[in-house]
């Protein structure tokens, strides 16, 4: 819970001067009530301000769970690991994906799938953090994850634009291990939504655009008075969040979260579901200026069944991702936008007693496209079972170095927890040279 929630639940108990910071927070955490900013205002991590510097973006599509590589990425018909799906011939000649991936298997010239990641971590909540941050847990270090340090390495003061007042990082779908602003504060939090149907909660004024704005200015006396008495540091932090809230609250650019402005036939091209909506409403917020977008398809951790629930997932993902792909490319994005689609680890050779696939970080598989990624290519090799990486091993430090890279991002750069320790955004790992156009 961040301060600005905490402030957020105080209410209003005072009269005549401000005495103490707790009293400041009191006072102005009620004023910033009656102007309607409560209970968005903890996803504030808006960063409005900021804007992006050459033009780039990202959309991580999370498989949250762990999907199984046979039933997508790295089919192995007539193996003993097969499993009841078959694969299909893609639009690029040798190269072959599941049954399950019609679409994207259509959209093959533009994705490069990497089939030999690997690593240690079988524990979700681990590999989570690991394929978020590009780190194991660290004691002290309040690690960003992959969406924060983009958006702020992405940031640039000299490139203000008053027009953009949206958020530079939001996430659609639960995701509870996918981190947020970490070090980098509350600015790099991103803005989350449950249901991409539906808009932020709390997003409008709770009156005239006039009274909520004379609100503010008494919010900002109510201010000034403390901050002249002791509360400088705590005055300009919470500025800060109202202002950010404000200016996005009131910005017509708030007309990107709602996908009714989309054509009833842009709509169906998606498809049906939450994710396909997300899918859809990444494209709107790309558009509209936010530097990384975060859609979620919960369920792939598939025990049990893993032939039916992984065609129902794939059926979720497979022709929104495709649609997306196809949606960037007609809009003249998709050379400037990195599209990511992965999860936390594979899952076993071994289909079990019940069905389904355990958990397997030895051998998965992903895929990138956009952003100068050369397209229809796979990058490394399993064993015959997918038991085991045979060609090109790599980490997930080398994929996140090669994000970074993509995206023109120093993976250098160092940021600094609240002890002064220099932290780089990746200290390990190599440039994946194949995927470079």
């Amino acid at each position: 819970m961040n301060a600005w929630r905490r402030v957020t639940e105080i209410g209003l108990a005072r009269r005549g001067g401000i005495a103490s910071r707790r009293e400041f927070l009191r006072t102005t955490g009620a004023a910033a009530a009656a102007g309607a900013m409560i209970g968005w205002s903890d996803r504030v991590g808006l960063a409005a301000e900021t804007l992006r510097q050459q033009g780039k973006r990202c959309v991580l599509l999370w498989m949250q769970g762990g999907p199984s590589q046979f039933e997508t990425l790295d089919p192995k018909p007539g193996s003993r690991s097969a499993g009841e799906a078959g694969s299909i011939p893609t639009a690029v000649p040798g190269i072959h994906l599941s049954e399950n991936l019609p679409e994207l298997a259509a959209a093959m010239g533009d994705l490069a799938v990497i089939r030999s990641l690997t690593g240690k971590e079988g524990s979700h909540p681990r590999a989570q953090y690991l394929m978020h941050h590009g780190y194991l847990p660290m004691g002290g270090a309040n690690l960003p994850t992959l969406g924060a340090n983009v958006a702020e390495r992405m940031a640039s003061e000299q490139a203000l634009d008053a027009a953009r007042d949206l958020p530079s990082f939001v996430r659609i779908g639960r995701n509870p291990n996918g981190g947020g602003g970490g070090m980098l504060g509350v600015d790099f939090d991103p803005l989350s939504l449950d249901d991409p149907t539906q808009p932020p909660r709390n997003a409008k004024p709770a009156s005239s655009v006039a009274r909520y704005q004379r609100r503010l200015r008494l919010l900002d006396r109510l201010q000034s008075d403390f901050a002249a008495a002791e509360g400088t540091d705590v005055v300009a932090d919470h500025r800060k969040l109202v202002e950010s809230a404000s200016q996005m609250i009131l910005s017509e650019d708030m007309t990107a979260f709602d996908l009714e402005q989309e054509s009833q036939a842009m709509r169906d091209s998606y498809g049906e579901g939450k994710f396909a909506s997300g899918c859809l409403l990444a494209r709107r917020l790309l558009e509209s200026g936010v530097t990384f977008v975060e859609v979620t398809l919960n369920g792939w951790d598939t025990h049990d069944d893993v032939h039916s629930r992984t065609k129902d997932l794939t059926a979720q993902f497979d022709r929104p991702a495709a649609r997306l792909l196809a949606d960037l490319k007609d809009r003249g994005l998709l050379d400037s936008t990195l599209v990511i689609w992965m999860g936390e680890f594979g899952r076993t050779p071994k289909i079990n007693a019940r069905g389904g696939r355990d958990h397997f970080p030895k051998a998965f598989s992903a895929w990138l496209a956009g952003c100068g990624v050369r397209g229809g290519q796979v990058i490394g090799e399993t064993d015959e079972r997918g038991a085991a990486v045979i060609d090109r091993p790599i980490t997930p430090e080398d994929l996140f170095q090669s994000i970074y890279h993509t995206l023109g991002i120093d993976a250098e750069h160092e940021n600094l927890t609240s002890t002064g320790r220099p932290i780089k955004l990746m200290d390990k790992g190599a440039l994946i040279p194949e995927l470079l156009g």
